[in-house]
């Protein structure tokens, strides 16, 4: 993903204002519940990821989150919360964690802005990407401990391969 925008276009508008913007340019699905939040739906490879953008203006902080639909039977949670444990131990940007009530999968990141002009388009489209990215590699190793029986350090590893050329 790149920016499609230039920063000097967006410099101290509203943060979901300039999420708006990136995410139109893109084509993508999504729904303004208020000024403060942003919903979008996103095609992957897997599945369809879903973002969460929420501006907290007290904090100066944008809350993003990229869910995919997968939920995680009881038996599998402890499972997944030691994936999950490996999966955060090899990320530099954001989180996953699990819904509580859902058991979905939720990949989580937290911008603060205080004290600048707003988001930079560059930030939120690295938001983007990390979200949907990790969200994309991670994915199958998640379907590997709750649907294949894998454990949490197999399904890691498999994760973690970077296939090289093309078969």
């Amino acid at each position: 993903m790149t920016a499609m925008c230039h920063a000097e276009e967006f410099w101290g508008s509203h943060p979901i204002d300039v999420i708006e913007q990136m995410i139109l340019a893109r084509e993508w699905v999504f729904d303004r519940n208020s000024d403060h939040e942003l919903a979008a739906r996103v095609p992957g490879r897997w599945c369809d990821y879903n973002l969460f953008f929420a501006w907290n203006e007290d904090l100066a902080a944008m809350h993003f989150s990229c869910a995919f639909d997968m939920r995680i039977p009881f038996e599998k949670r402890i499972a997944s919360h030691d994936l999950i444990q490996r999966i955060n131990g090899t990320l530099w940007l954001g989180h996953f964690c699990l819904w509580p009530d859902e058991g979905q999968p939720v990949f989580r990141h937290v911008l603060p802005l205080r004290g600048s002009k707003g988001p930079a388009p560059e930030q939120i489209d690295d938001l983007l990407s990390a979200g949907v990215e990790e969200c994309e590699r991670f994915f199958p190793a998640f379907q590997f401990v709750v649907w294949g029986g894998k454990s949490p350090q197999d399904a890691i590893d498999a994760a973690m391969i970077d296939t090289v050329g093309e078969a």
